[in-house]
């Protein structure tokens, strides 16, 4: 773990491997990549057998062996906990209502010449959605993706997930069937989005990817990138933390290791202008530590992606903090919202004692797709308008172009552009 001040000689080159977090060597898997690409664009569900057999240990027998039937889903959703089918529920229901929310909307503007400009939104005709099932299986993930494309109005929604030894996970079967998706594919990883992105005989080109994945799956979602759209290039969870004397030491300690469960790649960030905090959840991690159920993995992505930093200043913690721009930013603070307007970049943020990040993992409402390794200065959560496009309306009347039309073709004379200058001038008076 890096344990700073900013005022330590060491600091500069300290911050700046935080700083390179987020980078993963694309370039070493690229080939690897590329070679599973290829084979499914010209192998299609031949080449998928042959990587589920490779990767996944199971051996499709049949091109229907790929695909998990609605029966199983159905079954899964009516033998799970009422506690949990409650709780899927509620969360359902408040990401939903959040989504709603976001919907953008068509609109006409009408100039007094008559001419009519606007905005037509709609949306693509099918999304392909990921979700992780290597270490673990992650039915929130599928909420989060399946939601906003359901809210957006896409018609046909595919769902691929890696199903190691062809046991798929059944609280994610009983999120299918809740979220009332009914075409889901036992095929992971780069193969996963290949398919995805061309088409098999079993499973269908589509027109967006979304959903988080490893370093193979984004080296993938890179590679299609064009042929279709995706959501981002997401890396290793993060979390940074933003918290002064007001905070509680156990409170933090336990939310930074949150995000290093996840993986040993994980990176938890604490910024404090409050000593006396920083050594207290230095100590505090290493009790929660001792309590966790994946300890091993927590210990190592903090004792390698971890950082404790020391400020001058509340001033001087937003500034780093903004140069890091996290994909969860946690402010504890008794004040928490005057600091709001001066955080410029973070995927998600959590404000208050009493907003832990893992509050927004599961049923906040809010998405859980975002921005990692400082690409939240660019990239938005997944949301509503992942799974929608706009294309722009223009209507000319008569009038209307007389009005502006010389000055249009003028601009296309000077472009060169004589097609595009008569094109005006001979509907002008």
């Amino acid at each position: 773990m890096i344990f700073t001040t900013t005022s330590s000689a060491s600091f500069d080159d300290d911050f700046n491997e935080l700083l390179q977090r987020g980078k993963m060597d694309i370039a070493q898997v690229s080939a690897i990549v590329g070679k599973i690409i290829d084979e499914i664009k010209s192998d299609k569900n031949d080449a998928l057998k042959q990587h589920i057999s490779k990767f996944d240990n199971w051996i499709p027998k049949s091109d229907e062996d790929l695909k998990i039937s609605s029966a199983s889903m159905q079954k899964a959703y009516e033998n799970i906990d009422k506690n949990l089918k409650d709780a899927l529920h509620l969360a359902y229901d408040r990401i939903k209502t959040y989504h709603e929310k976001q919907k953008p909307k068509s609109w006409f503007d009408t100039e007094d010449n008559g001419t009519i400009l606007g905005q037509k939104v709609t949306p693509v005709d099918s999304a392909g959605l990921y979700i992780p099932g290597g270490k673990a299986a992650y039915p929130s993930s599928l909420l989060m993706n399946v939601i906003p494309a359901q809210v957006a109005g896409v018609e046909k929604i595919v769902v691929c997930t890696p199903t190691p030894d062809n046991e798929p996970n059944e609280l994610l079967l009983a999120a299918c069937h809740l979220c009332g998706v009914s075409e889901v594919y036992k095929v992971g990883g780069a193969s996963a989005i290949a398919a995805m992105a061309y088409g098999t005989q079993s499973i269908p080109k589509v027109d967006v990817i979304t959903g988080p994945g490893n370093i193979f799956v984004a080296t993938a979602k890179k590679m299609v990138f064009g042929d279709v759209n995706i959501d981002m290039i997401a890396g290793p969870s993060e979390i940074g933390v933003l918290a002064d004397e007001s905070a509680n030491a156990s409170h933090l300690a336990i939310d930074l290791l949150s995000q290093a469960e996840h993986d040993e790649m994980a990176s938890s960030i604490l910024i404090t202008p409050s000593q006396k905090l920083a050594d207290e959840v230095k100590e505090e991690i290493q009790n929660w530590l001792k309590k966790l159920p994946r300890e091993e993995i927590a210990r190592k992505s903090i004792e390698t992606r971890g950082a404790i930093i020391v400020t001058k200043d509340m001033d001087e913690a937003i500034k780093l903090m903004n140069e890091i721009a996290p994909e969860h930013l946690e402010i504890a603070t008794d004040n928490a919202f005057e600091f709001l307007p001066l955080i410029k970049h973070a995927g998600a943020i959590f404000l208050g004692h009493y907003t832990p990040e893992a509050i927004g993992d599961y049923v906040a409402g809010p998405n859980h797709t975002l921005p990692t390794g400082g690409t939240a200065k660019f990239y938005s959560p997944l949301g509503v308008e992942n799974f929608m496009k706009k294309s722009s309306i223009i209507s000319f009347s008569k009038k209307g172009i007389n009005e502006i039309g010389k000055e249009c073709a003028l601009i296309a004379n000077t472009e060169g552009l004589t097609a595009h200058e008569q094109s005006v001038r001979v509907r002008l008076d």
